[in-house]
């Protein structure tokens, strides 16, 4: 058996399931390998999307094209756009899911993706030659060949799973590990490494005294992560499911701490590193010794199930120390477990082996994406699923990678330190990675993305045009606001209500606006003159058809009125960009022209086999870290750490600025 393809992706986790949607989108005969159709985008550790920089990666991924934020939106069970205290830079929408229908929706979506395949099995070898992958061999004996392979295989690759002194082999518990493509890929010259994550105990939410805990509700007027017009089950029919929160206290680290003796995190078993900003609750009580007590979250997992994640409390001591630590926190007492927490060890291979386009140095035409570079999160899998698989379709098509830079979106964000740092420091994405969160906000991810998705071939035509018309309203609705004036008496009432100050004279709308008392939405229903703003929302909005989409079982029956449901879902969307622009004008005007300035150094390119031992006057650091990593740019180069500003200066005095 020998069958032809453009691009074979490995894995079916979240990285795979969108490199292979892209692949095939983009019109490459695209084949999935998966170990079992029944876990595809399984939800391993907690059944959640987005928060911090996340949900950000997110919406950039439906503004790219990708399936992500509409497979959560049709599983969402609660929504919370946190940090809404915040500046604009810093809201992050999150998405408490089903991870059942999470699951149900991925696999409907590839089923029905023209040009995709789909093959159970597992892959035993890559096929190579002449430093370029050709195909892969599987455990049942089939071969199937390609130009280019997708390596998205998570914890999965010679995992172990730890519990106390108990280990077994497994990528997830009940799964089997995945062998040899560490071991050949090795010997073809790439580098692999040990990495470590953990995953919480779930909680039979029957046996919780749900008085005793504090209540999590979701956003009054949820909002989803798409794009486009597909309302979620909360936003339409259904109520949101609560998360609870509790603590530890002291008895419970008593009881913890003994079982340190047995813990294979401290008794050397487990090698490998473990992500920083997602510890267990042995690091957490190794690290912050003084603390008193941690919080922790109850997370529903589905509409039809008692079994709620426990966040927060990712551990791999014994059972029976988990157990007994779990029945002293409050509410807690009666607690029973569906499963305990346990610890997965596996291999990973140092993303800056990888060039930006996720493709490796070494091996022509083979990408990496996922957890297999070392990172953690279903968003970041993703959002590198998808621009692996789009590479590898243009890889095929011997057309140039799509590399999205710094100030153009949190992917370009990730996958440049991926590539330019590495994980030496176990890598969790937050906003503070970014220097231009002023511009990558959650809220134009599709003016950003969308029409370089389009360009491409991967975002539809009725995408670009839902994100055309809805920024040209936008722009409309702020020309109008700079242009149009209000009498001091016509507005003062008004501004005195709202803990403003009055004004001693006209002043153009916009003014008003850029108040920190004043919000648009109420701004222009009690204001003369400002309520034209809603009648150019509603023409913009209104002339839109409901588009529905392939699994809406997963929502269940749409009923009330279509063109009102576009209306009252773009509505927000406008005037939250209006109104973000006009406050933020300057910090966004500033922000834009620093990030000008560094592209030019973007523009300064490093020939690929440079000796940079040749160039004495550069620290010996600098030398040896600039040959590991092989920077493309000048401005790659100066992301590096340990690379001095006095030696970027001399590579441009070299290379010529």
């Amino acid at each position: 058996m020998d069958i032809i393809y453009d691009v074979i992706v490995i894995g079916a986790g979240h990285a795979g399931c969108e490199a292979a949607a892209a692949a095939a989108n983009l019109g490459s005969k695209t084949l999935l390998i998966t170990m079992d159709m029944n876990k595809i985008a399984q939800m391993s550790c907690n059944p959640a999307i987005g928060g911090i920089a996340k949900g950000q990666i997110v919406r950039e991924i439906d503004a790219m094209g990708g399936y992500t934020g509409l497979v959560t939106d049709a599983s969402t069970l609660q929504f919370r756009m946190l940090n809404r205290s915040k500046g604009p830079a810093m809201w992050s929408p999150r998405a408490q899911c089903d991870r059942v229908y999470f699951s149900f929706n991925w696999r409907y979506i590839l089923e029905n993706t023209k040009n995709l395949n789909i093959w159970q099995d597992a892959v035993s070898s890559l096929i190579v030659e002449n430093q370029q992958v050709k195909g892969v061999r599987t455990l049942l004996g089939a071969k199937f060949t390609a130009r280019s392979i997708v390596i998205t295989a998570g914890t999965f690759l010679n995992g172990k799973l730890f519990i106390g002194k108990t280990h077994t082999d497994g990528g997830r518990v009940g799964e089997p590990s995945a062998y040899c493509l560490t071991e050949q890929l090795n010997s073809l010259g790439i580098q692999s490494d040990r990495m470590k994550t953990g995953t919480p105990p779930r909680i039979d939410i029957r046996s919780v005294n749900l008085k005793n805990l504090l209540v999590q509700p979701g956003d009054d007027a949820p909002q989803r992560f798409s794009f486009l017009n597909v309302l979620s089950p909360i936003q339409k029919y259904k109520q949101q499911l609560c998360c609870y929160m509790v603590y530890t206290n002291e008895e419970v680290h008593d009881i913890l701490r003994s079982g340190f003796k047995d813990s294979p995190l401290f008794s050397g078993v487990i090698h490998g590193k473990g992500p920083r900003y997602c510890p267990s609750i042995e690091d957490k009580l190794k690290t912050f010794a003084g603390k008193t007590q941690h919080q922790l979250f109850l997370e529903p997992e589905g509409w039809n199930t008692n079994e709620y994640y426990l966040q927060g409390f990712s551990s791999s001591l014994p059972i029976q120390t988990q157990i007994d630590a779990l029945k002293h926190i409050k509410g807690l007492e009666h607690v029973e477990i569906y499963r305990p927490a346990y610890a997965v060890e596996y291999d990973y291979f140092p993303p800056v082996q990888l060039n930006h386009s996720l493709e490796s140095k070494l091996l022509k035409g083979l990408f990496f994406a996922g957890q297999v570079n070392g990172t953690t999160g279903y968003e970041e899998a993703a959002a590198q699923g998808l621009m692996a698989g789009i590479n590898a379709c243009r890889f095929v098509n011997e057309k140039d990678p799509v590399v999205l830079n710094r100030d153009q979106a949190y992917i370009g964000v990730l996958i440049d330190d991926l590539v330019t740092k590495g994980v030496d420091e176990p890598y969790r994405m937050f906003t503070s990675r970014a220097e231009y969160r002023i511009l990558l906000r959650q809220d134009n991810a599709d003016l950003r993305l969308t029409e370089v998705s389009y360009n491409i071939g991967l975002a539809s035509e009725y995408r670009l045009d839902v994100m055309n018309k809805k920024y040209s309203t936008i722009s409309d609705i702020r020309e109008y606001l700079n242009n149009t004036s209000v009498r001091a008496d016509e507005v003062n009432d008004y501004l005195v209500s709202r803990g403003s100050s009055p004004l001693t004279q006209g002043r153009r709308l916009a003014d008003i606006l850029q108040r920190p008392q004043i919000s648009l939405l109420d701004f222009v229903t009690n204001v003369p003159r400002g309520t034209q703003v809603m009648d150019m929302v509603k023409s913009s909005a209104a002339k839109e058809a409901y588009m529905f989409l392939p699994y809406m079982p997963a929502i269940g029956e749409m009923d009330g009125n279509v063109e009102n449901d576009f209306y009252e879902s773009y509505k927000n969307e406008i005037l939250e960009g209006v109104e973000i622009g006009i406050k933020y004008e300057g910090y966004i005007e500033r922000e834009r022209r620093i990030a000008d300035k560094i592209l030019r150094l973007e523009n300064v390119k490093i020939p690929a086999n440079f000796d940079y031992n040749s160039l004495k006057s550069l620290s010996i650091e600098s030398r040896q870290k600039l040959s590991r990593i092989k920077p493309q740019t000048i401005a790659q180069a100066s992301r590096i750490p340990g690379v001095s500003p006095a030696d970027i200066s001399i590579l441009l005095v070299y290379f010529g600025r």
